[in-house]
């Protein structure tokens, strides 16, 4: 890439205090009170998803110590400077000023900051509003010590309601600013430059009693002859946005449809808003959305602290300078010297991109630009260097710069063209997912499609319904310290989904636990409730069908019977000495598969975990619970009873990426039918499973799972499989050389004595040499009748033997299939 071709983009970042809470700790229901700077987090998301041409673009928002909040935004050093020209500059920028107000408006969010440094400029003359969320993420200036505004542009009425707690500023005191800034434009000069801070109070107070502010400034500035020229269309415009009464003022909407901008266009339509709105000239990077550079400029060592720190914006003292004189038992305390670095200082850092074009510098051109449907022998060269870092750790991949720039680029392509592209995300999605796409791309893996926004909206979230108590009693202990969860906003939207769920899923009830199956969607959604809520609402019928019935018992148990079997399939010593201490899966895993481990875990595992869990059918938790306990088997194989509910009760630290290899493995080592529930949601391009005439209590009884014929007749006709299996018929000798398995071997049930191990309960024979020999192959068992298959399985499990599992429908499920055959002698 051109060194020449320098990324347009800039970013600046400021940081600001929240206020901090005095006296008691804890609100009314008992809880800790959350910290304002948590509730400031929260509610300042919404402002990355405003995208207007006249609008700087938000980024982050960053918490740190002490109520410490750091906002990155988009940025250029150069913002209003004054003009002279009565018409031109000024007409546009109202224009332009405007248009930015009402889309404000229109998301309800109102600027109240809006002052001649908060309004950049950009080469051409167009100009972008900057500041403008800070009013409505400090909770309307509550939360914060400073106030929200710059004297000299803010309407009287704010003034005014200083002292009123119960005043909230409307979209009209911004119209007053802009009048404000129109009149020192066309002026040509700064209005009242001399004055001090309380008497520019003073001054803008005194217009109160003016009749017609406009006159007055113009006289008071020694521009009477400008304001005399001023053509009748802009004079009539001032002076609607400078009225003194707030209910004769204008407001946005209004007027843009003024004369004085008669021929210019106010349309901005909705659906580009996603669309990023840099010029795509010179550096590739120019075309990238603010928030994809802003995050690969974290990547490549980017650090907002950093930077704000250099530039003094933060600064340290040591913690003895800061402690008061005294502290009243209440709480209150008294002496401490106020931290000055707390007031109001908005100056803006800029962040410097250098570092991210250096370390994507050598990408060729064509690196910005993948084929996807289409291969080139040209691009062979670039692809083949992607194939180091894919076996990587994921960890590390996630911190990689280049190769996240590449997975970026990559699933940003694969998304524009979903759900056509389906099959491709899934592919690229096996090997990894980006964290920034990553709730789009679950989105997409569970074929959320159509217009979920409608569908959310239609769905009636106010009226209060019976699990409301409940769900508000869960929600202040889901996953609290994760800041956006913890906060009000947070809160609200957890609530509203949980709530749209129960309301629109009649058949079930809300079950404790749903509260944290819903929190990673929502944290990857913040911004876009209806995505969460249909991606919450696609991952229950998939996953855990039928869990949430008011009479889920049956369900339940068939799954932990299931999960018992797969134990014991995969792991028969640790299924020995789970069952020699009775500690049954009832006892530690309900908790697992009601929430898919969303509960147990932290949500940076669950992500890891569920990028897999959601590539699986409706099996795959099942093996990541199995994954899980393989990784604590040497605790668990030494532990009695009790120190294994102490275990489950605190569970240590998992692995993972480990956790997400083994639950791979495993799931691919395993015949289908083998988890195989009555329960589970059917599906179309699901194998028609024979085992639905099986009943709970024959499944709860068995400690070996079952094997459906289709799966038999697979592994036993597949060349690649035919030699990992051993058939064990355990019928008569006479029945067994009437009709058989060619291959099997046979060992009459009736020789078998099951006080005793394999070793020394079956007679000696060469079946028990090949039994023997066979073992950690898939061994099935094919006998009379299911207790009989399923009581020879257990005495094989009872000696070590793994993956045991028996015929489902015995040899007479066989006499269609063509394989059996008489035995020669």
């Amino acid at each position: 890439m051109s060194e020449e071709e320098i990324l347009s983009s800039k970013f600046g970042a400021q940081t600001i205090f929240a206020l901090r809470h005095t006296g008691e700790i804890c609100g009314s229901n008992g809880l800790p009170l959350t910290p304002k700077s948590i509730g400031i987090l929260g509610t300042s998301q919404i402002l990355k998803t405003l995208k207007h041409p006249h609008l700087a673009s938000y980024l982050d928002f960053i918490r740190g110590k002490h109520e410490r909040l750091m906002i990155v935004s988009e940025f250029d050093k150069t913002s209003l400077k004054l003009r002279y020209n009565k018409n031109g500059s000024a007409t546009k920028i109202a224009h332009q000023v405007l248009q930015a107000l009402n889309y404000l408006n229109q998301n309800g969010i109102v600027h109240r900051m809006l002052s001649p440094d908060n309004i950049l400029m950009s080469e051409n003359g167009d100009v972008k509003l900057f500041n403008y969320g800070l009013y409505h993420m400090t909770n309307n200036g509550i939360d914060v010590e400073f106030p929200i505004g710059s004297i000299k542009y803010t309407a009287p009425e704010v003034l005014l309601s200083t002292f009123n707690s119960n005043y909230y500023s409307g979209s009209k005191v911004d119209v007053w600013s802009l009048g404000i800034i129109l009149t020192e434009i066309i002026f040509g000069k700064e209005l009242w430059p001399s004055l001090k801070l309380s008497q520019c109070l003073r001054k803008v107070l005194s217009l109160i009693y003016c009749d017609d502010v406009l006159s007055r400034i113009a006289r008071e500035s020694d521009s009477v002859i400008i304001y005399q020229d001023m053509e009748p269309a802009l004079k009539n415009f001032l002076e609607l946005c400078l009225q003194i009464d707030p209910r004769q003022r204008g407001i946005p909407q209004d007027l843009l449809k003024h004369k004085v901008f008669a021929g210019m266009s106010s349309s901005f339509d909705s659906e580009f808003e996603d669309l990023d709105l840099i010029e795509n000239k010179g550096h590739p990077l120019n075309s990238w959305h603010f928030h994809e550079l802003y995050y690969l400029w974290q990547l490549a060592g980017g650090d907002v602290h950093t930077d704000l720190k250099r530039n003094g914006l933060i600064k340290t003292k040591p913690p003895i300078l800061s402690m008061p004189s005294l502290i009243l038992l209440e709480g209150m305390s008294f002496g401490h010297v106020k931290d000055p670095s707390r007031r109001m200082d908005l100056k803006v850092v800029p962040l410097s991109l250098e570092t991210l074009t250096v370390r994507l510098k050598h990408l060729p051109f064509n690196a910005y630009y993948p084929l996807i449907e289409t291969k080139s022998h040209l691009i062979e060269d670039f692809e083949d260097g992607d194939k180091g870092s894919d076996n990587l750790p994921l960890i590390i991949r996630e911190r990689d710069t280049e190769y996240q720039f590449k997975r970026i680029v990559l699933f940003r392509r694969l998304l524009q063209g979903y759900p056509y592209t389906r099959a491709l995300l899934c592919h690229e999605a096996s090997k990894d997912i980006p964290p920034y796409y990553r709730g789009k791309v679950w989105a997409a893996l569970l074929n959320v499609k159509g217009d979920i926004e409608r569908q959310y909206i239609s769905i009636d979230k106010e009226t209060p319904i019976p699990t409301d108590r409940q769900i508000e009693v869960d929600i202040p202990r889901c996953h609290q310290y994760n800041e956006l969860l913890s906060s009000k906003a947070g809160h609200l939207k957890l609530k509203r989904i949980l709530k749209a769920w129960v309301v629109s899923s009649k058949q079930y009830v809300y079950w404790q636990g749903l509260d944290s199956l819903c929190a990673p969607f929502l944290f990857l959604n913040f911004n876009n409730e209806a995505r969460a809520f249909a991606c919450f609402s696609a991952f229950i019928p998939k996953y855990l069908h039928n869990f949430f019935l008011k009479d889920n018992s049956a369900v339940i148990k068939e799954y932990l019977a299931k999960f018992a079997h797969l134990i014991a399939y995969h792991d028969p010593v640790l299924a020995n000495h789970l069952l020699e201490i009775n500690f049954v899966p009832e006892l530690f895993a309900i908790p697992w598969f009601l929430t898919m481990f969303s509960h147990v875990f932290p949500l940076h595992k669950i992500f890891h975990l569920w990028d897999k869990l959601l590539l699986g059918d409706s099996s795959y938790p099942l093996f990541i619970g199995l994954a899980v306990l393989q990784q604590l088997r040497d605790t668990l194989l030494s532990s009695g009873f009790n120190e294994c509910i102490l275990l489950f009760s605190d569970l240590p630290e998992v692995d993972i990426e480990g956790c997400v290899v083994i639950s791979s493995q495993l799931y691919a080592d395993t015949p289908q039918s083998i988890t195989f529930r009555k329960f589970q949601l059917k599906s179309t391009d699901e194998p028609a499973y024979v085992l639905t005439d099986t009943t709970l209590m024959e499944i709860q009884k068995e400690t070996n799972p079952r094997l459906s014929v289709s799966d038999f007749l697979q592994l036993f006709k597949t060349k690649e499989t035919r030699s990992n299996i051993l058939i064990v018929d355990a019928r008569s000798d006479a029945e067994y050389a009437n009709m058989s398995v060619p291959g099997s071997i046979n060992i009459p049930f009736d020789s078998i004595n099951f006080e005793k191990d394999v070793f020394n309960g079956i007679p000696s024979s060469p079946e028990l040499s090949v039994l023997i020999n066979n073992k950690g192959k898939i061994i099935i068992v094919i006998a009379q009748t299911a207790p009989e298959a399923s009581k020879v399985c257990s005495f094989l499990t009872l000696s070590d033997f793994p993956k045991i599992c028996f015929l489902h429908g015995g040899i007479e499920s066989l006499h269609s299939s063509g394989v059996l055959a008489p035995v020669l002698i």
